[in-house]
Protein backbone atom coordinates (compact mmCIF):
# COMPACT_ATOMS: atom_id res chain seq x y z
CA UNK A 1 0.00 0.00 0.00
CA UNK A 2 1.10 3.41 -1.03
CA UNK A 3 0.35 6.78 0.58
CA UNK A 4 -0.01 9.78 -2.56
CA UNK A 5 1.42 12.97 -2.13
CA UNK A 6 -0.13 15.05 -4.10
CA UNK A 7 1.83 18.31 -4.28
CA UNK A 8 5.24 16.47 -5.00
CA UNK A 9 3.16 14.47 -7.53
CA UNK A 10 4.63 10.98 -5.76
CA UNK A 11 3.64 7.87 -3.36
CA UNK A 12 5.40 6.44 -0.71
CA UNK A 13 5.59 2.85 -0.10
CA UNK A 14 3.41 2.17 3.76
CA UNK A 15 5.58 -0.13 5.62
CA UNK A 16 3.71 -3.67 6.55
CA UNK A 17 3.26 -4.26 10.41
CA UNK A 18 2.20 -6.87 12.56
CA UNK A 19 -0.39 -6.90 15.25
CA UNK A 20 1.86 -8.12 17.47
CA UNK A 21 4.67 -5.69 17.05
CA UNK A 22 2.74 -3.02 17.69
CA UNK A 23 1.42 -4.59 20.87
CA UNK A 24 -2.02 -4.89 19.73
CA UNK A 25 -4.42 -7.68 21.28
CA UNK A 26 -7.20 -9.46 19.56
CA UNK A 27 -9.96 -8.44 22.22
CA UNK A 28 -8.96 -5.23 23.18
CA UNK A 29 -7.87 -3.90 20.45
CA UNK A 30 -9.55 -5.57 16.73
CA UNK A 31 -12.56 -6.54 18.04
CA UNK A 32 -12.71 -2.94 19.03
CA UNK A 33 -12.16 -1.93 16.40
CA UNK A 34 -14.88 -3.73 14.11
CA UNK A 35 -17.59 -3.42 17.21
CA UNK A 36 -17.53 0.68 16.78
CA UNK A 37 -17.24 0.07 12.95
CA UNK A 38 -18.96 -2.90 11.73
CA UNK A 39 -18.68 -1.21 7.96
CA UNK A 40 -15.39 -1.89 8.46
CA UNK A 41 -16.23 -5.04 7.15
CA UNK A 42 -17.65 -4.18 3.61
CA UNK A 43 -21.96 -3.82 4.61
CA UNK A 44 -24.01 -2.64 6.91
CA UNK A 45 -24.00 -4.89 10.25
CA UNK A 46 -25.61 -4.84 12.98
CA UNK A 47 -23.17 -5.28 15.95
CA UNK A 48 -25.51 -6.91 18.73
CA UNK A 49 -23.44 -8.30 21.20
CA UNK A 50 -19.72 -9.12 21.63
CA UNK A 51 -18.38 -11.91 23.93
CA UNK A 52 -21.43 -13.59 23.18
CA UNK A 53 -21.67 -16.75 25.58
CA UNK A 54 -25.42 -17.21 25.94
CA UNK A 55 -25.58 -21.07 24.72
CA UNK A 56 -26.68 -24.03 26.42
CA UNK A 57 -24.39 -26.55 28.16
CA UNK A 58 -20.78 -24.62 27.19
CA UNK A 59 -19.32 -22.01 28.23
CA UNK A 60 -17.45 -21.20 24.62
CA UNK A 61 -18.11 -17.07 23.53
CA UNK A 62 -17.98 -15.93 19.85
CA UNK A 63 -16.31 -12.79 19.35
CA UNK A 64 -18.97 -10.70 17.64
CA UNK A 65 -22.66 -11.23 16.79
CA UNK A 66 -24.03 -9.21 14.45
CA UNK A 67 -27.50 -9.19 12.17
CA UNK A 68 -27.47 -8.14 8.66
CA UNK A 69 -29.71 -5.87 6.25
CA UNK A 70 -31.82 -9.11 5.95
CA UNK A 71 -32.23 -9.82 9.38
CA UNK A 72 -29.94 -13.07 9.47
CA UNK A 73 -27.14 -13.49 12.44
CA UNK A 74 -23.26 -13.15 11.08
CA UNK A 75 -21.07 -14.72 13.81
CA UNK A 76 -17.74 -12.83 13.30
CA UNK A 77 -14.32 -14.71 14.80
CA UNK A 78 -11.58 -12.40 15.07
CA UNK A 79 -7.45 -13.59 14.94
CA UNK A 80 -4.73 -11.31 14.96
CA UNK A 81 -1.78 -12.63 13.06
CA UNK A 82 -2.32 -15.92 12.28
CA UNK A 83 -5.95 -17.50 11.96
CA UNK A 84 -4.90 -20.46 13.82
CA UNK A 85 -6.06 -23.80 12.30
CA UNK A 86 -9.40 -25.00 14.27
CA UNK A 87 -11.17 -21.03 13.31
CA UNK A 88 -13.62 -22.76 11.08
CA UNK A 89 -14.82 -25.07 13.11
CA UNK A 90 -15.03 -22.91 16.02
CA UNK A 91 -16.93 -20.56 13.98
CA UNK A 92 -19.44 -23.27 12.32
CA UNK A 93 -19.57 -24.61 16.13
CA UNK A 94 -21.27 -21.24 17.13
CA UNK A 95 -22.88 -20.54 14.30
CA UNK A 96 -25.04 -24.18 14.83
CA UNK A 97 -25.22 -22.75 18.77
CA UNK A 98 -27.22 -19.83 17.31
CA UNK A 99 -29.75 -21.68 14.89
CA UNK A 100 -32.47 -21.61 17.33
CA UNK A 101 -31.96 -18.35 18.85
CA UNK A 102 -35.34 -16.60 17.89
CA UNK A 103 -36.53 -13.38 17.82
CA UNK A 104 -37.23 -12.42 21.25
CA UNK A 105 -33.90 -13.77 22.52
CA UNK A 106 -32.17 -11.79 20.14
CA UNK A 107 -33.74 -8.39 21.10
CA UNK A 108 -32.86 -9.53 24.50
CA UNK A 109 -29.24 -10.37 23.45
CA UNK A 110 -29.10 -6.53 21.78
CA UNK A 111 -30.84 -5.16 24.74
CA UNK A 112 -28.12 -6.29 27.06
CA UNK A 113 -25.55 -5.16 24.77
CA UNK A 114 -27.38 -1.31 24.57
CA UNK A 115 -27.79 -1.53 28.58
CA UNK A 116 -24.18 -2.67 28.88
CA UNK A 117 -22.11 -0.82 25.98
CA UNK A 118 -24.40 1.82 25.11
CA UNK A 119 -25.63 3.50 28.12
CA UNK A 120 -29.26 1.78 27.26
CA UNK A 121 -31.47 2.35 24.02
CA UNK A 122 -34.95 0.48 22.66
CA UNK A 123 -33.13 -2.65 21.29
CA UNK A 124 -36.47 -3.43 19.33
CA UNK A 125 -36.90 -0.25 17.55
CA UNK A 126 -33.04 0.16 16.61
CA UNK A 127 -33.50 -3.54 14.97
CA UNK A 128 -36.65 -2.23 13.35
CA UNK A 129 -34.61 1.64 12.23
CA UNK A 130 -31.70 -0.82 11.37
CA UNK A 131 -33.72 -3.04 8.83
CA UNK A 132 -35.36 0.33 6.94
CA UNK A 133 -38.38 0.97 9.55
CA UNK A 134 -40.27 -2.23 9.29
CA UNK A 135 -42.52 -3.10 12.09
CA UNK A 136 -40.75 -5.35 14.71
CA UNK A 137 -43.99 -7.22 14.51
CA UNK A 138 -42.89 -8.31 10.82
CA UNK A 139 -39.94 -8.71 10.94
CA UNK A 140 -37.91 -11.77 10.30
CA UNK A 141 -34.74 -12.24 12.25
CA UNK A 142 -32.41 -15.77 12.23
CA UNK A 143 -34.65 -17.27 9.53
CA UNK A 144 -34.00 -20.83 9.13
CA UNK A 145 -30.31 -22.10 8.49
CA UNK A 146 -29.00 -19.09 7.32
CA UNK A 147 -26.07 -17.62 9.65
CA UNK A 148 -23.04 -16.53 8.48
CA UNK A 149 -19.83 -16.74 9.07
CA UNK A 150 -16.77 -13.91 8.54
CA UNK A 151 -13.53 -14.62 10.13
CA UNK A 152 -10.64 -11.66 10.15
CA UNK A 153 -7.30 -12.35 10.61
CA UNK A 154 -4.40 -10.96 9.12
CA UNK A 155 -3.15 -14.30 7.70
CA UNK A 156 -4.99 -17.58 7.04
CA UNK A 157 -3.61 -21.09 7.01
CA UNK A 158 -3.84 -23.11 3.71
CA UNK A 159 -6.37 -25.89 6.10
CA UNK A 160 -8.27 -22.94 6.38
CA UNK A 161 -8.77 -21.14 3.31
CA UNK A 162 -9.17 -24.73 1.79
CA UNK A 163 -12.09 -25.72 4.22
CA UNK A 164 -13.58 -22.35 3.52
CA UNK A 165 -13.72 -22.59 -0.26
CA UNK A 166 -15.16 -25.78 0.10
CA UNK A 167 -18.09 -24.86 2.61
CA UNK A 168 -18.66 -22.07 0.30
CA UNK A 169 -19.22 -24.74 -2.47
CA UNK A 170 -21.63 -26.68 -0.28
CA UNK A 171 -23.77 -23.36 0.39
CA UNK A 172 -22.42 -22.22 3.74
CA UNK A 173 -22.29 -18.64 3.59
CA UNK A 174 -18.98 -17.78 5.36
CA UNK A 175 -16.34 -15.06 3.85
CA UNK A 176 -12.27 -14.63 4.89
CA UNK A 177 -11.88 -10.39 5.61
CA UNK A 178 -7.68 -10.37 5.56
CA UNK A 179 -6.84 -7.23 8.09
CA UNK A 180 -3.41 -5.45 7.51
CA UNK A 181 -1.63 -3.28 9.25
CA UNK A 182 0.38 -0.56 7.99
CA UNK A 183 2.60 2.09 9.58
CA UNK A 184 4.12 5.67 7.92
CA UNK A 185 6.03 7.41 11.08
CA UNK A 186 3.79 7.76 13.71
CA UNK A 187 0.70 7.19 11.38
CA UNK A 188 -1.21 3.90 11.46
CA UNK A 189 -3.37 2.28 8.96
CA UNK A 190 -5.88 -0.86 8.55
CA UNK A 191 -6.91 -2.79 5.39
CA UNK A 192 -9.94 -4.69 5.35
CA UNK A 193 -10.32 -6.71 2.16
CA UNK A 194 -12.34 -9.62 1.78
CA UNK A 195 -10.03 -12.55 0.14
CA UNK A 196 -12.85 -15.45 0.40
CA UNK A 197 -14.73 -15.62 -1.36
CA UNK A 198 -13.35 -12.99 -4.17
CA UNK A 199 -15.62 -9.76 -4.85
CA UNK A 200 -16.47 -11.13 -8.37
CA UNK A 201 -16.93 -14.99 -7.23
CA UNK A 202 -19.25 -13.55 -4.38
CA UNK A 203 -21.50 -11.85 -7.05
CA UNK A 204 -21.95 -14.67 -8.80
CA UNK A 205 -23.00 -17.09 -5.78
CA UNK A 206 -25.23 -14.28 -4.79
CA UNK A 207 -26.77 -14.16 -7.97
CA UNK A 208 -27.09 -18.05 -7.55
CA UNK A 209 -28.12 -18.11 -3.93
CA UNK A 210 -31.36 -15.35 -5.13
CA UNK A 211 -32.20 -17.22 -7.62
CA UNK A 212 -32.61 -20.73 -5.58
CA UNK A 213 -34.32 -18.61 -2.72
CA UNK A 214 -36.86 -17.59 -5.38
CA UNK A 215 -37.54 -20.42 -6.92
CA UNK A 216 -38.34 -21.83 -3.23
CA UNK A 217 -41.97 -21.96 -2.22
CA UNK A 218 -42.38 -18.92 0.05
CA UNK A 219 -43.76 -19.36 3.47
CA UNK A 220 -47.52 -18.59 3.51
CA UNK A 221 -47.75 -16.26 6.03
CA UNK A 222 -45.51 -14.03 3.88
CA UNK A 223 -47.51 -14.56 0.96
CA UNK A 224 -50.60 -13.57 2.82
CA UNK A 225 -48.68 -10.41 3.90
CA UNK A 226 -47.54 -9.65 0.24
CA UNK A 227 -51.46 -10.34 -1.17
CA UNK A 228 -52.69 -8.01 1.62
CA UNK A 229 -50.12 -4.94 0.49
CA UNK A 230 -50.72 -5.03 -2.80
CA UNK A 231 -54.72 -5.00 -2.51
CA UNK A 232 -54.39 -1.93 0.33
CA UNK A 233 -51.82 -0.33 -2.30
CA UNK A 234 -53.85 -0.79 -4.92
CA UNK A 235 -56.89 0.91 -2.97
CA UNK A 236 -54.40 4.10 -2.20
CA UNK A 237 -53.26 4.47 -5.44
CA UNK A 238 -56.30 4.50 -6.84
CA UNK A 239 -57.34 7.11 -4.58
CA UNK A 240 -54.07 8.84 -4.50
CA UNK A 241 -54.44 9.35 -8.46
CA UNK A 242 -57.78 10.64 -7.87
CA UNK A 243 -56.67 13.79 -5.99
CA UNK A 244 -54.46 16.91 -6.81
CA UNK A 245 -51.28 14.71 -5.69
CA UNK A 246 -49.61 13.32 -9.26
CA UNK A 247 -46.78 11.82 -7.85
CA UNK A 248 -47.77 8.34 -8.19
CA UNK A 249 -49.09 8.55 -11.49
CA UNK A 250 -46.58 6.11 -12.93
CA UNK A 251 -46.52 3.66 -9.69
CA UNK A 252 -47.87 0.20 -9.58
CA UNK A 253 -48.95 -1.47 -6.54
CA UNK A 254 -46.22 -3.42 -4.74
CA UNK A 255 -45.65 -6.39 -1.72
CA UNK A 256 -43.19 -4.14 0.04
CA UNK A 257 -44.27 -2.22 2.97
CA UNK A 258 -43.40 1.36 1.22
CA UNK A 259 -44.08 2.81 -2.01
CA UNK A 260 -41.53 5.92 -3.46
CA UNK A 261 -41.92 8.45 -5.81
CA UNK A 262 -39.10 10.85 -7.13
CA UNK A 263 -38.84 14.52 -5.74
CA UNK A 264 -36.48 15.69 -8.37
CA UNK A 265 -33.26 15.46 -6.86
CA UNK A 266 -30.83 12.48 -6.85
CA UNK A 267 -31.75 10.10 -4.58
CA UNK A 268 -34.54 12.10 -2.53
CA UNK A 269 -37.78 10.63 -2.84
CA UNK A 270 -41.75 11.06 -1.39
CA UNK A 271 -42.24 7.34 0.60
CA UNK A 272 -45.62 5.69 1.51
CA UNK A 273 -45.08 3.48 4.79
CA UNK A 274 -48.19 1.15 5.46
CA UNK A 275 -47.92 -1.13 8.48
CA UNK A 276 -49.29 -3.20 11.08
CA UNK A 277 -49.25 -0.29 13.44
CA UNK A 278 -49.12 2.79 11.56
CA UNK A 279 -48.94 4.74 7.99
CA UNK A 280 -46.19 7.03 7.35
CA UNK A 281 -45.20 9.46 4.70
CA UNK A 282 -41.74 10.91 4.53
CA UNK A 283 -39.51 12.98 2.67
CA UNK A 284 -36.34 10.94 2.10
CA UNK A 285 -32.53 11.73 1.54
CA UNK A 286 -30.99 8.99 0.34
CA UNK A 287 -28.44 9.50 -2.17
CA UNK A 288 -25.39 7.05 -2.55
CA UNK A 289 -23.30 10.31 -0.42
CA UNK A 290 -23.63 10.44 2.68
CA UNK A 291 -22.11 14.15 2.95
CA UNK A 292 -24.99 15.39 0.38
CA UNK A 293 -27.89 14.00 2.75
CA UNK A 294 -26.64 15.24 5.77
CA UNK A 295 -26.02 18.86 4.01
CA UNK A 296 -29.28 18.90 2.26
CA UNK A 297 -31.03 18.18 5.60
CA UNK A 298 -29.38 20.88 7.49
CA UNK A 299 -30.27 23.39 4.67
CA UNK A 300 -33.82 22.02 5.10
CA UNK A 301 -34.02 22.18 9.30
CA UNK A 302 -32.97 26.05 8.77
CA UNK A 303 -36.16 26.42 6.99
CA UNK A 304 -38.04 23.85 9.28
CA UNK A 305 -40.46 26.79 10.62
CA UNK A 306 -41.85 27.73 7.20
CA UNK A 307 -41.99 24.28 5.73
CA UNK A 308 -43.82 23.11 9.29
CA UNK A 309 -46.31 26.25 8.20
CA UNK A 310 -46.97 25.44 4.48
CA UNK A 311 -47.43 21.40 5.61
CA UNK A 312 -49.96 22.75 8.60
CA UNK A 313 -48.01 20.88 11.48
CA UNK A 314 -45.22 19.66 12.90
CA UNK A 315 -42.66 16.70 11.17
CA UNK A 316 -40.40 14.35 12.58
CA UNK A 317 -37.05 15.56 11.70
CA UNK A 318 -34.36 12.70 11.81
CA UNK A 319 -30.78 13.32 10.04
CA UNK A 320 -29.87 9.90 11.29
CA UNK A 321 -26.21 10.76 11.82
CA UNK A 322 -25.27 7.37 11.80
CA UNK A 323 -26.96 6.55 8.50
CA UNK A 324 -26.47 7.12 4.91
CA UNK A 325 -29.51 8.50 4.53
CA UNK A 326 -31.72 11.63 6.87
CA UNK A 327 -35.53 12.00 6.45
CA UNK A 328 -38.56 13.84 7.81
CA UNK A 329 -41.73 12.43 8.34
CA UNK A 330 -44.98 12.44 9.86
CA UNK A 331 -46.81 9.06 11.14
CA UNK A 332 -50.62 8.02 11.84
CA UNK A 333 -50.97 5.32 14.75
CA UNK A 334 -53.87 2.78 13.48
CA UNK A 335 -54.52 -0.97 13.01
CA UNK A 336 -53.00 -1.25 9.14
CA UNK A 337 -54.02 -5.35 8.93
CA UNK A 338 -57.83 -4.13 9.74
CA UNK A 339 -59.62 -3.69 6.52
CA UNK A 340 -62.63 -1.38 8.23
CA UNK A 341 -59.73 1.31 8.73
CA UNK A 342 -58.09 1.46 5.51
CA UNK A 343 -60.39 4.25 4.33
CA UNK A 344 -59.36 6.07 7.23
CA UNK A 345 -55.57 5.16 6.59
CA UNK A 346 -56.22 6.00 2.65
CA UNK A 347 -57.74 9.01 3.26
CA UNK A 348 -54.81 10.16 5.93
CA UNK A 349 -52.22 8.94 3.39
CA UNK A 350 -53.22 10.86 0.44
CA UNK A 351 -54.60 14.07 2.73
CA UNK A 352 -50.59 14.20 3.81
CA UNK A 353 -48.73 12.96 1.05
CA UNK A 354 -50.36 15.99 -0.93
CA UNK A 355 -49.19 18.43 1.94
CA UNK A 356 -46.23 16.99 2.32
CA UNK A 357 -45.40 17.85 -1.72
CA UNK A 358 -46.47 21.37 -1.41
CA UNK A 359 -44.17 22.23 1.57
CA UNK A 360 -40.67 19.82 0.28
CA UNK A 361 -41.47 21.27 -3.11
CA UNK A 362 -40.06 25.15 -3.39
CA UNK A 363 -37.31 24.17 -0.63
CA UNK A 364 -36.25 21.09 -3.04
CA UNK A 365 -35.99 23.25 -5.83
CA UNK A 366 -33.84 25.67 -3.84
CA UNK A 367 -31.60 23.15 -3.16
CA UNK A 368 -31.13 22.18 -6.43
CA UNK A 369 -29.95 25.68 -7.36
CA UNK A 370 -27.63 25.83 -4.57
Amino acid sequence: MFKINKDENRISRLETKKFSDLGFKERENLQEWLANEPNSLGEELLIIQKEFDGFDDTRERLDLLAIDKDGGLVIIENKLDDSGKDVVWQALKYASYCTNLNKAQIVDIYQSYLNRYSDGGDAAALISEFLDGQDIAEIVLNSGNNQRIILVAASFRKEVTSTALWLLGHGIQLQCMKVTPFAMGDDLFLNIEQVIPTPEAKEFMIGMNAKEAEEKSTVVEMKNRHRLRLEFWDCALEAMNNSSCELYKNVNPSKDHWLNAGAGYSGFRYTQIFGSKEVRVEFVMANKEMSINKHAFDKLLISKEKIETAFGSQLQWLRLDDKISSRIQISYKINGYDKDNWAEMVAWLVANMTKLEIAFKGPVLELKTR
